[in-house]
C-alpha cells in the first residue's frame, strides 16, 4: 500500500506539471489500488466514414532514439485523454518521441486512416485502442511488416495482428464485479438493461459475455431477466436517447448496468433529472459521476467502478519502450519492470498474451469525494 500511494503522489505531481502546460491536460492521477472504463464528456460521433484527425509530424527523434505512437477510441473522450497522458508522461520521461492520434469519430475507418498515416511517418511502435475487434488486421499487419512493433490497450484486436494486450482488468473479474452489483441493486430478482457502446467494442462485447455465462452457470442469479442490451455507440446523445427508451419500454425495470464511461454519465443525468427509481451501477470516472453517487433517492447511482485510465495509459507506455529496446518480445511468461507500477509478467489468457494492470476499484459516496478530483 505504501508503494501505491507514493505512486498517487509521484502520479499526481507529474500530472499538475502537465496541466499547467497543456491546455487540453486534466487532473493528476493516482497509482491507487488499480480503479477500474471506458468515460463521458461531450465526445460527438461524426458519421462512420468520417475523416480522421490529421497526424502530427512526429519530431525527428534524437539519434538511437525511438518515436512511441498512441492511437485511442477518438476524440472527446475524457477517459482516453486520461489514457493519452499517461502514455505521454512515460515515453518523455524516458526521452523517447510522442505521437497521440484522437480519430474524430469512434470508427474502424477512422482508426485505420491514422494508422496508415503512421506507418509512412516510420514510428517506433503504435499502442491502439481498438474500435473493432477484425477490421483493423489488414492495416495493423501492414505495420508489422513494416517492423512497427503494435501493441493494444484498453479494448483488443485479433490477437495475431499485435504483441500484446495491456488489459485494465480480466475480463471474469469485470464480469463478476457487474454482475454483483447488479444482483445487489435489483435485491436479486426483476428486470434489468445493459446500456454498452458499441456493438464491434471488444472489451465491452467480452465483458457482456462474461456476465451472461455466469447468469446461465449460477442459480444464484436465476430470477434476473436482462431486458435488453442497447448502444449507445460513445456518444452522449445516443446514449441518452438510449436511456430514455429502455425507462420507456420497460416499466418494470431496476437497474441499467453501463461498462462504458460516456454511457453512465449519460444515464445517470437522465435518471436522477427524471427522479426515477431505477438504480445505476457499470464504469465511470469519478469526476464526471460525483454528482450521481450517492445512497439516498436522490441519487440515480449507488456505486460504480472503474480502473485507472492514466495509469493504464502508463503501462501501454513502458510495454511499448520494453518492446522497442527488446527487453520483451510479447512472449507469455515473460516479465518486466513498469516503472512505479511495479513488476509485470505476460499472461496467455484465452489464447492471448495480455498484461492485467489490476482489479476494479469500487467508488461510493466514502470515498467520491476524494477521488473526484483525481481523475
Amino acid at each position: 500500500m505504501k508503494k501505491k500511494v507514493l505512486s498517487l503522489l509521484l502520479a499526481s505531481t507529474v500530472f499538475a506539471s502537465l496541466l499547467s502546460g497543456c491546455a487540453e491536460a486534466t487532473a493528476p492521477a493516482p497509482a491507487a489500488e488499480a480503479p477500474a472504463e471506458e468515460a463521458p464528456a461531450a465526445e460527438e460521433a461524426p458519421a462512420a466514414e468520417a475523416p480522421a484527425e490529421e497526424a502530427p509530424a512526429a519530431e525527428a527523434p534524437a539519434e538511437g532514439g525511438a518515436t512511441y505512437a498512441l492511437v485511442t477510441k477518438s476524440a472527446g473522450n475524457p477517459f482516453m485523454e486520461r489514457m493519452a497522458s499517461g502514455f505521454q508522461e512515460v515515453i518523455e520521461a524516458a526521452g523517447g518521441t510522442v505521437v497521440i492520434q484522437n480519430p474524430e469519430a469512434p470508427t474502424p475507418d477512422a482508426q485505420i486512416s491514422v494508422v496508415q498515416s503512421l506507418i509512412s511517418q516510420g514510428v517506433s511502435s503504435i499502442a491502439v485502442d481498438g474500435n473493432d475487434a477484425n477490421a483493423l488486421t489488414a492495416v495493423l499487419t501492414e505495420a508489422k511488416d513494416a517492423g512497427i512493433k503494435i501493441l493494444t490497450l484498453d479494448s483488443d484486436v485479433a490477437p495475431d495482428t499485435r504483441t500484446v494486450y495491456c488489459n485494465q482488468a480480466g475480463v471474469s473479474q469485470i464480469g463478476e464485479t457487474l454482475m454483483e452489483a447488479v444482483y445487489d441493486l435489483t435485491g436479486g430478482e426483476g428486470d434489468w438493461a445493459i446500456l454498452s457502446a458499441t456493438s464491434q467494442a471488444t472489451n465491452q462485447n467480452a465483458w457482456i459475455d462474461s456476465m451472461k455465462k455466469l447468469m446461465e452457470s449460477d442459480s444464484k442469479y436465476a430470477k434476473l431477466n436482462l431486458v435488453e442490451v442497447a448502444y449507445g455507440d460513445d456518444e452522449p446523445q445516443k446514449s441518452t436517447d438510449q436511456t430514455q427508451a429502455l425507462l420507456q419500454n420497460y416499466p418494470d425495470l431496476k437497474v441499467i448496468c453501463a461498462p462504458t464511461t460516456v454511457g453512465i454519465a449519460a444515464a445517470a443525468k437522465v435518471l436522477q433529472d427524471q427522479k426515477s427509481s431505477v438504480k445505476l451501477t457499470g464504469l465511470g470516472l469519478p469526476s464526471e459521476m460525483a454528482e450521481y453517487i450517492g445512497d439516498d433517492d436522490a441519487h440515480s447511482c449507488p456505486y460504480m467502478y472503474l480502473w485507472n485510465p492514466i495509469d493504464l495509459g502508463r503501462l501501454a507506455g513502458y510495454t511499448s519502450i520494453a518492446l522497442v529496446d527488446g527487453s520483451i518480445t510479447g512472449a507469455a511468461g515473460e516479465s518486466f519492470t513498469a516503472g512505479d507500477l511495479g513488476d509485470y509478467s505476460i499472461e496467455e489468457i484465452d489464447g492471448s498474451t495480455q498484461i492485467i494492470l489490476g482489479p476494479p476499484f469500487k467508488f461510493d459516496p466514502s470515498n467520491i469525494e476524494d477521488w473526484k478530483t483525481v481523475y
